[in-house]
């Protein structure tokens, strides 16, 4: 039996999003810059999944634009703002925790004379409002903060932030990779200028992603060459690719509140069974958080010898892209987690797909493993 829990890495893709992503790929090969009928077909799926990307953030067709995935989208944000209103000030506002799809374009920017403030976050990972309206100079031209942590699932007060970025009349960017598609997110009630999607998250395939800019925002363009995406992103469109998220989208918009129940309730199950087997801590907000993630130490156990001996079961010791580094992670050590424990952590992220039985047998092997370490 394998497996899968590790659904914030990535998803597999749906099968109703695989089959309407086929025509494409088979049939309707045409650039969609064509005038021609062929060109069209793919030009009028591009602005229905358009539609559908919108509809999923309560955001307007013309404010979405295809991108290559998440940390495209990031870079956009933070680098076609820091560059399009630099005339204004060169002061960037973040958190210590992000996605180095933001604190490296951040670490960029600074060799480029911009200025960046990372603020911290509390035991549960959260990001106070208050530290955010302190960091605040005359100079700052952007606030970025990810909405729900990869690791954690913590979902950080984004409305209350985006509120203190409006109020001083600063572009506030939310990086929402990790809860899109899971969550129910409207740009408006969050308050954001730019709000970052990454498919492969929520069912799409990788390699696909969408920026949300609201209407009148500067910004300059990462990608030069032609006027595709309304001049903000150059480059032939991935039709198949754009089809496949705007059939997630529609998919999660209608089913996520369904899934949500049943994927909380195996992922209290997960915890309820683990605490009964050994001593964990939890990691990350009880509440706060997302409905698929569990973020669990386990107390005298270094998961990097534990996860190889758990050989069915796909699981991360924290986010993938730094899986191989025998370092605690950053985001748990700047929680104040002690680094003995940062060592023992298990992210275990569940979807739509991930069954009851599959629960049971984690936890029994779990127990074994730890048993036969100790």
């Amino acid at each position: 039996m394998k497996i899968y829990l590790d659904y914030n890495a990535s998803t597999p893709i749906d099968p109703k999003v695989v089959e309407a992503m086929l025509p494409y790929l088979r049939e309707y090969y045409g650039n969609p810059s064509s005038g021609h009928w062929l060109g069209k077909q793919g030009k009028n799926a591009i602005e229905k999944a358009r539609n559908q990307v919108a509809s999923l953030i309560g955001a307007k067709p013309n404010e979405i634009i295809f991108t290559s995935g998440g940390s495209e989208s990031n870079n956009q944000a933070l680098k076609g703002i820091a560059f399009a209103n630099n005339e204004k000030g060169n002061h960037i506002i973040t958190s210590i925790i992000e996605h180095p799809a933001i604190i490296n374009p951040c670490k960029y920017l600074e060799t480029k004379g911009f200025k960046v403030t990372y603020v911290g976050v509390d035991e549960f990972g959260r990001v106070n409002p208050r530290d955010i309206e302190k960091a605040i100079t005359d100079e700052t031209i952007l606030i970025s903060i990810m909405h729900a942590n990869n690791e954690t699932g913590t979902i950080q007060p984004i409305a209350e932030i985006g509120k203190i970025a409006r109020k001083n009349n600063i572009c506030f960017h939310t990086d929402a990779a990790q809860s899109v598609g899971k969550i129910q997110i409207k740009v408006k009630e969050l308050n954001a200028d730019l709000l970052s999607i990454a498919g492969h998250k929520f069912y799409a395939p990788k390699g696909i992603g969408a920026l949300y800019i609201k209407e009148g925002t500067k910004i300059e363009s990462l990608i030069h060459g032609a006027s595709h995406e309304m001049g903000k992103r150059a480059g032939t469109e991935n039709t198949a690719s754009i089809v496949g998220l705007g059939e997630a989208g529609e998919i999660a918009e209608k089913t996520m509140n369904k899934y949500n129940k049943k994927i909380q309730r195996l992922r209290n199950q997960l915890h309820k069974k683990l605490v009964e087997t050994t001593e964990t801590k939890l990691n990350g907000h009880p509440t706060k958080r997302l409905p698929n993630t569990l973020n669990l130490s386990f107390e005298g156990v270094d998961t990097t010898e534990l996860l190889p001996r758990l050989r069915n079961i796909a699981l991360s010791t924290g986010s993938a892209c730094h899986d191989r580094i025998k370092e605690p992670s950053k985001v748990l050590t700047e929680m104040g987690i002690p680094k003995e424990l940062a060592l023992g952590a298990i992210r275990f992220s569940l979807g739509k797909f991930t069954k009851k039985h599959e629960i049971d047998y984690v936890t029994k092997e779990i127990k074994i493993q730890i048993a036969k370490l100790h």
